[in-house]
């Protein structure tokens, strides 16, 4: 099968969150169970690119942009680790800037960068002559690339055949935009934009459109596939999934053991499995030894760790109204590495300047630190209000590294609460978002902490569990074949 898989984001070249992670870790996957992909993707300003031996080619790609074009230099490199190419587009008009997305407010011409991106992933495949089965499309940005197989590319050599599925990730980014401005920058006629599938609420909604088009649409875990039909996690998209209802799933995302695995880990001090757990312990010892007085390294005192965006939706705010009743009272450290709203990011660091010893502040994104704080720490904290997947929590069970989640989206389908009779369960989990249900969970798991049988089978279990990308990769391909039988074709 032919995949031509079109995003925003790609780990290691450009990431912001998880959504970079499955591109690479889907891609990976497929390759290795016998398929062709390709990655179409913006070469970001920020991209390394001798890093990551991305080379320009001699193909300059012309972009229909309403009725005259537009051009981009095609950049060539590969996923690390594999044959698969990846195709990066120069425009200094639309991609040559700071960061993905301009953070934290967005770059106000997002609307039509990620439309040429959508635009452009199909004169790429043209221009490389690549014949796709599917388009895989990822969240809002690339969702136009569904409206375009179906229309202006329905009757293209290279298109006529292909499949189109859209996967959400996040429904609460929605990419809305002024229809007067993208409809005819698409190629539409505006005069027709009332009551279309690219209408919501009397703007362009990019994830509608990505869900009205698409042959097949799935989301990241089968709680959220639920909670975003049924509650108002669907962020008004409700009806329209609804109305697809038969074409549209969850499928759990799932990890890249190939760099998440702490017995092979070049990123930390030492490594270990799951006979050699005692080891992990020397992690922590480094993470403080790099950050914590001498006198104050006592490695029994537990760690929590967060790898995460500073955002509302991570729960931050539940962080802040309990943090302090742990460290004042010496039961707790922390280690916090993230990077989002400038409120969160001072809060943190008046903490991290108040409790110099207790709480480790770490701003920006850094792959290797995510890795080393991960490995390091006893607990891992997600207190989400929301959260359609989740792949931090995944990697920490395989680290033994013990959640505490609220239970929702893909956490609940993850995390399971420890039960000390059975010894069953992979973490503490809590369901009403209060800073008191958070508390107490953590409490719980420092009950089990001082518990070493216990605390023992926990780790164990979480380290035992298979949440495999290729168990997810399998999946995305049975779609893929509901697809391609939607649209009269079969493998």
């Amino acid at each position: 099968m032919n995949i031509l898989a079109v995003a925003a984001e790609c780990t290691p070249f450009a990431k912001v969150g998880g959504l970079a992670d499955v591109v690479a870790a889907l891609a990976k996957h497929w390759r290795a169970l016998g398929h062709s992909v390709r990655i179409v993707m913006p070469r970001y300003g920020t991209i390394d690119t001798d890093r990551w031996n991305i080379r320009p080619t001699q193909l300059v790609t012309a972009v229909p942009i309403g009725w005259w074009h537009e051009y981009a230099r095609l950049w060539r490199g590969e996923l690390p680790g594999t044959d698969i190419p990846v195709y990066f587009l120069e425009s200094r008009d639309y991609f040559d800037r700071h960061g993905i997305y301009g953070e934290p407010e967005g770059y106000p011409d997002n609307d039509r960068r990620f439309l040429f991106l959508s635009r452009a992933a199909f004169e790429v495949a043209a221009a490389t002559d690549f014949t796709p089965d599917i388009v895989h499309a990822h969240d809002w940005h690339t969702a136009f690339t569904m409206a375009f197989l179906k229309s202006h590319y329905r009757y293209h050599p290279h298109f006529a055949r292909t499949a189109g599925v859209f996967t959400i990730h996040n429904i609460a980014y929605q990419g809305q935009s002024d229809p007067h401005r993208i409809i005819p920058l698409a190629g539409f006629r505006i005069e027709e934009f009332r009551g279309s599938w690219f209408e919501h609420d009397g703007v362009v909604n990019m994830m509608k459109t990505g869900i009205m088009f698409a042959d097949k649409i799935t989301t990241v875990s089968p709680t959220y596939a639920r909670e975003i039909r049924w509650t108002s996690a669907g962020m008004g998209m409700q009806p329209y999934l609804n109305l697809r209802g038969a074409d549209f799933l969850g499928i759990l995302n799932g990890a890249d053991y190939t760099e998440w695995d702490p017995a092979t880990d070049p990123y930390i001090p030492m490594q270990y499995t799951v006979e050699t757990l005692a080891d992990k312990v020397k992690n922590k010892a480094a993470l403080l030894e790099d950050s914590v007085p001498p006198h104050d390294r006592i490695l029994e005192v537990p760690l929590f760790g967060m790898v995460s965006r500073l955002t509302s939706q991570k729960g931050i705010d539940l962080l802040l109204g309990c943090i302090e009743q742990f460290v004042r009272s010496g039961q707790a450290r922390f280690a916090i590495l993230g990077s989002g709203e400038p409120r969160y990011e001072h809060a943190l660091r008046l903490l991290g300047r108040r409790y110099p010893t207790r709480v480790m502040v770490f701003t920006g994104y850094n792959a290797a630190l995510s890795h080393h704080v991960i490995a390091s720490s006893d607990f891992l904290l997600m207190p989400s209000l929301f959260e359609p997947c989740g792949l931090t929590q995944l990697y920490a069970l395989r680290y033994g590294t013990v959640p505490v989640v609220r239970s929702t989206g893909g956490l609940a389908d993850t995390v399971a609460e420890y039960d000390p009779v059975s010894g069953i369960g992979t973490g503490f989990t809590f369901g009403e978002y209060s800073v008191a249900a958070f508390a107490r969970a953590i409490e719980r798991g420092l009950s089990y902490y001082r518990h070493p049988l216990h605390w023992d089978r926990v780790r164990i279990n979480g380290m035992q569990q298979d949440f495999s990308a290729t168990k997810s990769a399998q999946q995305y391909l049975a779609v893929f074949g509901w697809a391609l039988e939607k649209i009269g074709r079969s493998m």
